[in-house]
């Protein structure tokens, strides 16, 4: 198992820290640095920044958001971050949710499935610089009723394969990552629930047969060092209730019905009440410490060490850590301990 660092949002007020964080993970031996988009900044500038200015850290995207970009000016950005890092770059896809989608992208939130799939089939065509020619049924490439001619990416990546990762929540989209991605980006996981969305990976990989190659799964976990196991689950617990309770509608929430599958349904609807009401701070208090606990890396180092292996032996193989710590310092200090711990633990890639 490797340890990698998860900067989230860029705009979330530790902006400037990002790339000590960025910086202080390479010195330590972590395998990657990843960088999320919303509405807010964009993912492939901070990963240019932070690739500017380190040496062998791999940057990733956690994740492109498939509606605010054409498969075709995905690949441009791949190939451009690629080259810009010499070979360092991977490629983190999520179809984004319909808020987002169709509120701030305004692309209709339909059929996510095939469209996540041709989506990355134009992506490596474009890599792989053949003439882009693709008929789907969402993308048509060139239009055929027009001007435009199948072209070539006129720049040659640095290597012939950027692997590709899905950000996946739901089990139709789980297999789909299995299916043709080189690794997921998972959010939420729970060891002791881990077989609920490996099954479905698992099931994409051997639909495809692709059970003997490398996957990659790369498991997002927030971390707080404090022996106090309330006041670590503090911090963490608006971070949570926004998920869980307010990243979609009533309707649609793909992070709920995660929860719901974890057995955690009365409290999932709970949450969500409270949040869709406004009462952030109720919504935060009534999430259960046990689901915070069993999805994040909280406690003295000795209990997180001792937590490790259960990511390991649930198929993880990037743990990438969300520090959550108030002071930079803190955050600092929480990549030292688990870079300590893998060492120590011999779970170590």
């Amino acid at each position: 198992m490797r340890l990698a660092v998860n900067l989230g949002h860029w705009g979330a007020g530790n902006d400037r820290d990002s790339l000590v964080l960025a910086q202080e993970a390479e010195r330590l031996g972590y395998d990657s640095v990843w960088a999320a988009e919303a509405y807010g900044a964009d993912a492939a500038t901070v990963l240019a920044w932070v690739a500017a200015q380190t040496e062998r850290i791999h940057v990733g995207s956690a994740a492109f958001q498939i509606p605010a970009r054409t498969p075709a000016m995905t690949a441009m950005t791949a190939a451009t971050l690629d080259g810009l890092s010499g070979g360092r770059f991977r490629l983190g896809l999520g179809i984004s949710g319909p808020q987002v989608s169709e509120g701030w992208h305004g692309v209709r939130f339909d059929k996510p499935l095939g469209r996540t799939r041709e989506y990355v089939e134009i992506v490596r065509l474009a890599l792989a610089r053949q003439a882009l020619q693709y008929e789907g049924a969402h993308w048509t490439l060139p239009l055929p009723d027009g001007p435009g001619k199948a072209l070539r990416l006129s720049l040659r990546p640095v290597r012939e394969h950027i692997p590709v990762y899905l950000a996946a929540v739901g089990p139709k989209n789980l297999e789909l990552a299995g299916e043709i991605a080189d690794g997921w980006l998972a959010i939420f996981f729970a060891p002791e629930h881990a077989a609920e969305s490996t099954n479905h990976v698992h099931a994409g990989r051997k639909k495809a047969g692709r059970t003997d190659g490398p996957f990659d799964v790369v498991a997002t976990v927030p971390v707080v060092v404090e022996p106090d196991l309330e006041g670590a689950a503090a911090p963490l617990r608006h971070y949570t209730a926004l998920y869980i309770g307010g990243m979609g509608s009533r309707e649609q929430n793909f992070y709920n019905r995660l929860a719901v599958r974890m057995g955690y349904e009365e409290a999932a609807a709970k949450v969500q009440e409270l949040y869709l009401h406004r009462r952030h701070r109720d919504a935060a208090e009534a999430v259960p410490f046990e689901f915070i606990d069993r999805t994040s890396l909280i406690g003295s180092p000795a209990r997180i060490k001792d937590r490790l292996s259960a990511y390991a032996e649930a198929g993880v193989t990037t743990l990438a850590l969300a520090p959550h710590a108030g002071s930079l310092e803190g955050r600092v200090a929480a990549l030292r301990v688990l870079a300590e711990a893998l060492d120590s633990s011999g779970l170590g890639d």
